[in-house]
């Protein structure tokens, strides 16, 4: 390894060790607010989003399971090709998108509207699009990626997951979510074994 090498890695974490300090110091209580009543009020959550953010919302869906919150993951591809059927009146669809004119998403926010879901947008672009249609719209830092370029989902993707863990725990606690209830839908791994 080059003897610079380890400098870029460690300033990759301190570059995410901002992104999440800005993400502390901006969180909006009434974004999150309203998200929350849409999350704790629907019979489903639809997550979608391209490339990394498709993953981060991946583990947020299986983190909404975990907490007895019903929800999936449908890529953009399917979602346009029947997957949006899921969505019902009053169902919440979740989008990420960094820039918030992700071209794959638009289409989803007019199917939604057309149900009468609700919409939460994750996305630094405030003024996008996406924004600008959606009922509640929660804010990632405008900080720099990790990555020499700039290009890389790095320090969007920390906060991009952060803002779901919040969301995850939220609901936790509005729920007074017990440990039994986990215990039962969480018998398997490490975990499960502890808890059990």
């Amino acid at each position: 390894m080059k003897a610079s090498t380890f400098e870029y890695m460690k300033s990759s974490v301190s570059a995410e060790r901002r992104a999440l300090e800005a993400l502390y110091e901006t969180m909006d209580a009434a974004e999150f607010g309203k998200t929350m009543d849409y999350l704790l009020n629907s019979t489903l959550t639809v997550l979608s989003a391209c490339g990394s953010s498709g993953f981060a919302a991946k583990k947020f869906a299986h983190s909404l399971c975990c907490v007895e919150c019903p929800a999936k993951f449908v890529p953009p591809s399917e979602a346009v090709h029947g997957g949006m059927g899921a969505l019902k009146k009053g169902n919440l669809l979740m989008l990420v998108s960094k820039g918030g004119k992700t071209d794959e998403l638009i289409p989803l926010v007019s199917i939604a509207k057309a149900k009468g879901a609700h919409i939460v947008l994750i996305t630094a672009n405030k003024d996008s699009e996406l924004a600008r249609d959606a009922d509640a719209v929660l804010l990632l830092p405008n900080v720099p990626e990790s990555d020499r370029y700039g290009v890389m989902s790095t320090s969007s993707f920390a906060a991009t997951a952060a803002i779901f863990d919040a969301l995850m725990v939220g609901i936790m606690e509005e729920k007074d979510y017990a440990l039994s209830d986990f215990a039962l839908i969480h018998p398997g791994g490490a975990v499960g074994k502890r808890i059990n």
